[in-house]
């Protein structure tokens, strides 16, 4: 299955449904694409689901990472959600845990990204 991104809107968080294999090529380019898309019209508050992420390579793991940094750097938030498998298993042994803020439960990650938006 190749990659796949949806975006919905929750208040002023984008929730970007990522699916498929992120992967170098198509993959990754879905996630820069989107990223980039949505910094582009201003959005700066963006929660990435990775619940129907089947695999994530290298590559994958780059934009995601390439992401936060773009994000963070004009002062937004890029947080994750539903990491789980191998996917989860990539961001424990990278150490990249450390740096994304992860939640399991979308509402909480909601709620969570609109108090930090509140703050800023």
């Amino acid at each position: 299955m190749s990659a796949k991104a949806t975006v919905r809107k929750a208040g002023n968080v984008a929730i970007v449904d990522l699916a498929g294999r992120i992967v170098l090529g198509d993959g990754s380019g879905v996630v820069r694409d989107t990223i980039k898309d949505l910094v582009g019209s201003g959005q700066k508050n963006i929660l990435l689901n990775l619940k129907d992420v089947t695999y994530l390579d290298s590559a994958g793991l780059g934009e995601i990472v390439g992401s936060y940094a773009t994000v963070t750097n004009l002062g937004g938030d890029v947080r994750l959600l539903h990491a789980q498998g191998k996917v989860k298993e990539l961001l424990t042994i990278t150490k990249l845990y450390t740096v994304f803020i992860a939640y399991d439960d979308e509402a909480t990650a909601l709620k969570a990204m609109s108090a930090g938006a509140a703050k800023a």
